[in-house]
């Protein structure tokens, strides 16, 4: 397994959020960590992108510690797609998706034609070469999000790390952004480890959920696995009824508004 975290505690000016933590992310599939407002799931991404580290413990990268690992060498391994997104200002999709190629590159060098090749297959694979030339802040939200794929795929990395893509998007946009990091790990092998809030596109997309409370691993799993009545009621506090989606198959929750949920205790009491 190639990303590891091991031991790990993590902390914010002496504040920990997260505890003893370990957990492999999968090596060629779609990993989801999901959890309730505050239980570190985002945190313990950053700490596997080395965006953060740990006060106890090591995130192993490649059978080394990622925090003895030279900034740019991480960045040739790993790409990391943060939640707040700051676009420069009134710069096109093209030159944004360019920044990909800087860890390949020095100041002085320039662009190779594999720069060129990485670049020009970024924005094939996310349908944005046609929006090369626009202003990236002129864009629609579904389609700034494929922008920023595109920026982490040139990178031409075989992991990629993602803080709640899907975030202030509607649904369709919702299911683009999924769609395409799904249509990667399927096509391209592209190993996939995202942060979600929603359980039934977790359920959806994920090949391997992990569920974090209060800076712990809960448990770990299959969404058939971990997408129980109980699971969720334990870590997120909601009662629900889980069952087989009529297409897919996977689990699909449904949270119970009050008066079904007395229904539901009179039912199973």
């Amino acid at each position: 397994m190639r990303l590891q975290a091991q031991g790990v505690q993590l902390a914010y000016d002496q504040r920990v959020v997260a505890q003893d933590l370990t957990l492999t992310i999968p090596d060629g599939k779609v990993s989801v960590l999901i959890g309730p407002n505050g239980s570190g799931k985002s945190t313990a991404l950053r700490a596997l992108a080395r965006l953060l580290p740990p006060a106890k413990g090591s995130v192993i990268l490649d059978g080394k510690s990622i925090q003895d690992t030279p900034t740019k060498e991480v960045a040739r391994l790993l790409a990391i797609l943060p939640q707040v997104l700051v676009t420069p200002e009134s710069i096109s999709v093209e030159d944004l998706v360019w920044f990909g190629r800087h860890p390949h590159r020095t100041s002085l060098k320039t662009p190779s034609s594999v720069d060129k090749e990485a670049v020009e297959w970024a924005m094939e694979v996310t349908s944005t070469a046609e929006l090369r030339h626009q202003h990236v802040d002129q864009l629609s939200g579904g389609q700034r999000q494929r922008v920023w794929i595109a920026l982490c795929l040139a990178q031409g990395t075989d992991l990629i790390l993602l803080d709640e893509p899907t975030t202030y998007l509607d649904v369709a946009y919702q299911l683009e952004v999924l769609d395409l990091l799904h249509k990667l790990n399927q096509e391209q092998g592209k190993t996939v480890a995202m942060v979600l809030h929603d359980f039934n596109m977790a359920a959806e997309y994920a090949d391997h959920v992990f569920v974090m409370k209060s800076g712990t691993l809960i448990t770990e799993g299959t969404p058939e696995d971990v997408f129980t009545c109980e699971i969720i009621r334990d870590v997120f506090g909601v009662e629900s009824k889980v069952v087989p989606h009529p297409v897919s198959g996977k689990p699909m929750c449904i949270p119970l508004r009050a008066g079904l949920r007395a229904k539901l205790s009179v039912a199973t009491g």
